[in-house]
Order: C-alpha cells, then sequence, then structure tokens
C-alpha cells in the first residue's frame, strides 16, 4: 500500500509533494515519487535532475518517510506513469497538483490532471499551489 505523487519542478509539484509528505507521515505508508518524460529528459523542464532529484531526495529523508522515487523515461505520457505506478504499489491515494488552464489549452493539450482522475482505481487529493507562488 502506498501513496503515488506526480512531480514536476514547479509551485503546483511542489505543493504536490509538501502535501504527500503529511499523508505518508501521517499514514506511516511509501511515499512513490513520479517524474518522467517521455524521452527529451535532457531538454525536458519537468524531468528534474542532478542537484535538484538531491535536494528531493534529502527532503524526503529529513522527513523521515519511507520513499521511492520513479523517473522512467520510455515515452509514455505522465498520467500513463502516474497510474502505472498506482497500479504496481498498490496505491491507497494519488495526489496531484492542479494548475489553471484555458478550456483552448486543455483541448489542444490534452489535461495531465483529468486523466488520472478518470482512470484512478483509487481516491485522488488535487491541490493547487498557495497564491504568489
Amino acid at each position: 500500500m502506498s501513496i503515488i505523487v506526480g512531480y514536476v519542478p514547479s509551485s503546483e509539484g511542489v505543493a504536490a509533494l509538501e502535501t504527500a509528505i503529511t499523508e505518508a507521515r501521517k499514514s506511516q505508508k511509501l511515499l512513490v515519487v513520479v517524474n518522467s518524460s517521455r524521452g527529451d529528459a535532457l531538454v525536458d523542464r519537468r524531468y528534474v535532475q542532478g542537484d535538484d532529484i538531491a535536494a528531493v531526495e534529502d527532503r524526503l529523508k529529513a522527513e523521515g518517510v519511507e520513499h521511492l522515487i520513479l523517473q522512467p523515461v520510455r515515452g509514455n505520457d505522465a498520467a500513463s506513469e502516474v497510474l502505472q505506478a498506482a497500479d504496481e504499489h498498490r496505491a491507497d491515494l494519488i495526489v496531484i497538483g492542479l494548475r489553471k488552464r484555458t478550456p483552448v489549452g486543455k483541448l489542444i493539450m490534452g489535461s495531465t490532471a483529468q486523466q488520472i482522475l478518470l482512470e484512478a482505481d483509487c481516491p485522488i487529493l488535487a491541490v493547487k499551489a498557495a497564491p504568489g507562488n
């Protein structure tokens, strides 16, 4: 049993990670952090590397949370990677960050959050970044 969090280095991603840490500490469950790329990891700003991934690791260790960081690069979209991790790790909860998008933006680009909300087999906790972040 676990808690899955979709993480990207943004204010929404940080809000999701902080919330997931809180939930994992309360329930004493494994926290699985998913940060993926379709295959362009070297230029994908959402794919955390180097000192940034070390900072995430250090944060999780400092909180004393049992954790696993997954960074798949296999051509799948982020929603598919989060959903797959949820299945593999028998998720009790998925935590995702939300950002405001225009209706046209949703139509053209799709919505990772929407796909997770519609396809997940467990509860979802969607969080927004604090105003001004």
